[in-house]
C-alpha cells in the first residue's frame, strides 16, 4: 500500500495551532490546555492533543507541563514551523501526483505492449491473405547494429521494410523515429513484405 500524501492528525492540530500563535490569535505567555481543544475545536484524542503539543515544544513554539496545560513561547517559530509545513505538504502533494502518473503510464505501456502482441498475431493468421504483415525479429549481443541509429542504418532503403515498433526490457517504443539506437535483445517488430524477411535478417545479423 502507497503512502497518503496527507499528514497525521496530530500535524494538522499542531499546524492549526501554530497559525493561530503566528496569527496573534493565541499570543505568547497565552497558556492553554488541551482539554479545552479536544472539547471546543479538534474533536480528538487526548493522545493526538499530546503528540501535537510535544511536536509544538519540540519545536520551541510552546512549553508544555503536565497535567497543566500548555504555553505561548514564540510567535516567530511559530511562523517558521507553517512555512516549514507548507513546504513538506506541497513536496507530498509532488510525490503523490508523481506516483499516480507512474502508475497511469505502466498501465498504458502495458496495453501498449497487448495491443502490439494482439496486432502481431492478427498479421500470422492473416498472413496467407494480407501482402504487407508483421514480423519480429530479436536482436543479438553481437549484432552489427547494437548502438547504431535507424537512421545510420537506412533501414528502409536496406529492406524496404518499416519498423513498427521496437520492445525492450519490457517496455515497447511505438513508431521509433530515426534516432532510435538499437541494443542487444531489442525485439524489432517490422512491417514488410515476405521478401523483406531476409533483408531485415541479413542487417541485424
Amino acid at each position: 500500500m502507497r503512502n497518503s500524501s496527507k499528514p497525521p492528525v496530530y500535524s494538522q492540530v499542531a499546524f492549526d495551532i501554530a497559525t493561530k500563535i503566528a496569527s496573534g490569535e493565541l499570543e505568547e505567555n497565552t497558556k492553554f490546555t488541551g482539554r479545552s481543544l479536544m472539547s471546543t475545536e479538534y474533536g480528538v484524542s487526548q493522545e493526538t492533543i499530546r503528540r501535537a503539543f510535544k511536536q509544538l515544544s519540540d519545536m520551541g513554539i510552546i512549553s508544555v507541563q503536565q497535567n497543566i496545560g500548555a504555553t505561548v513561547l514564540s510567535k516567530q517559530k511559530a511562523t517558521e514551523y507553517i512555512e516549514k509545513f507548507q513546504t513538506g505538504k506541497d513536496i507530498r502533494s509532488l510525490k503523490a501526483e508523481l506516483r499516480r502518473l507512474l502508475d497511469e503510464r505502466e498501465a498504458v505501456n502495458a496495453r501498449i505492449v497487448t495491443l502490439v502482441d494482439q496486432i502481431t498475431d492478427l498479421g500470422d493468421r492473416f498472413k496467407s491473405s494480407d501482402p504487407l504483415r508483421n514480423y519480429e525479429f530479436e536482436i543479438s549481443p553481437d549484432s552489427g547494429i547494437i548502438g547504431k541509429s535507424v537512421r545510420e542504418l537506412e533501414f528502409w532503403q536496406n529492406t524496404e521494410a518499416t519498423i513498427v515498433a521496437i520492445k525492450s526490457g519490457g517496455r515497447i517504443n511505438l513508431s521509433p523515429g530515426p534516432n532510435a539506437v538499437f541494443h542487444p535483445y531489442d525485439i524489432l517488430v517490422v512491417a514488410g513484405n515476405p521478401n523483406s524477411v531476409d533483408k531485415v535478417k541479413q542487417l541485424i545479423k
